[in-house]
C-alpha cells in the first residue's frame, strides 16, 4: 500500500510543481488580489494554495490512470 501511495503521490508532486511554475509564470497573484478585493491574503498563500490545488488534481489523474491500467481478472485465460 505504501508503494502504491508513493507511486501516485511522487509523480503528481513533480507534475504539480511543473504546472504551478508554468501557471504562475503567466499569472501574477497580486493582480487577482486587486480584482477580487482579497487584500489580506499574501501572494505566498496564493502560491501555496495553487500548489496544493495542482497537486490534488495531478494525484487524482494519477489514481485514475492506475485504476484504468489495472488488468481485469474477470475472464480466465484461454486453454487450448
Amino acid at each position: 500500500m505504501l508503494r502504491l501511495t508513493i507511486s501516485i503521490l511522487w509523480p503528481s508532486f513533480l507534475a504539480a510543481a511543473l504546472a504551478e511554475g508554468c501557471f504562475f509564470s503567466l499569472f501574477d497573484p497580486r493582480d487577482w488580489l486587486r480584482i477580487d478585493g482579497l487584500h489580506e491574503l499574501p501572494p505566498m498563500a496564493c502560491y501555496t494554495i495553487g500548489f496544493f490545488f495542482f497537486w490534488t488534481c495531478c494525484a487524482m489523474a494519477s489514481m485514475l490512470t492506475y485504476h484504468l491500467a489495472k488488468a481485469p481478472n474477470e475472464r480466465p485465460p484461454c486453454r487450448d
